[in-house]
């Protein structure tokens, strides 16, 4: 996400939200290294990072008002694929199931983590580059750690969604809209869920590959400039 510099308003705006999240995202995992992965649900990882969760995933729309009017270089249609498919987990399946369900499956460990660290790496790369003093090492964080955080994080996400699955299959009325009704019209939260789960098929390549494109335009002009 480069900024344009269109105003120096625009630019003191990006460096505050992107410094905002690096903060948010740092006190998300210092909260999840300081949970007890081994309580009850009432004290789980989902209870202590919930609110924080909720607040600076949101924040991530703004990103596609950015891409959209131009304050950024991003593309708006990947953008939109990458935001709402996390906010998706977040409000369609963590919220949306009780806390003995998505979030407290063994996805939620690896999906916070994953999210957690891309987004401190990435928000302080945004950040540094608004800067025009990004460290070599920073750059290189950010496009080759998610080589490993894409898949775990992916797989969090799976796995919480396929919980999910198990409340919605027990308790069939939930979220659903069932015939016979006045607008015949029916509506399956199981069934949205499994369609969920399979759009990671046609998705996730096209923004995993994405990045890898981005890793080999920027590291290798970047080694390069340093062979010469």
């Amino acid at each position: 996400m480069k900024s344009k510099k269109s105003g120096s308003v625009g630019v003191l705006y990006l460096k505050t939200y992107n410094l905002t999240l690096v903060f948010g995202w740092a006190y998300i995992l210092l909260k999840y290294l300081q949970s007890d992965f081994t309580s009850t649900v009432d004290s789980n990882l989902w209870h202590n990072v919930k609110w924080p969760v909720i607040i600076f995933q949101h924040a991530a729309l703004l990103e596609i008002i950015h891409a959209i009017v131009g304050l950024v270089k991003s593309n708006p249609v990947l953008t939109i694929f990458q935001v709402f498919s996390r906010i998706i987990i977040v409000d369609g399946v963590l919220l949306a199931t009780p806390e003995s369900y998505a979030a407290s499956s063994i996805g939620l460990p690896l999906a916070l983590l994953a999210w957690s660290i891309t987004e401190i790496i990435r928000y302080l790369y945004y950040f540094m580059n608004l800067n025009e003093c990004t460290p070599y090492v920073l750059t290189w964080l950010r496009y080759t750690l998610f080589l490993v955080l894409y898949p775990t994080g992916v797989t969090g996400e799976l796995l919480c969604a396929y919980a999910a699955t198990q409340y919605a299959k027990s308790h069939p009325e939930a979220w659903s809209y069932t015939l016979p009704n006045s607008w015949n019209f029916t509506f399956s939260y199981y069934c949205i869920l499994v369609t969920i789960m399979l759009s990671y098929i046609p998705l996730f390549p096209q923004l995993f590959f994405h990045m890898v494109a981005q890793r080999h335009k920027i590291l290798g002009k970047d080694s390069l400039k340093k062979a010469q």
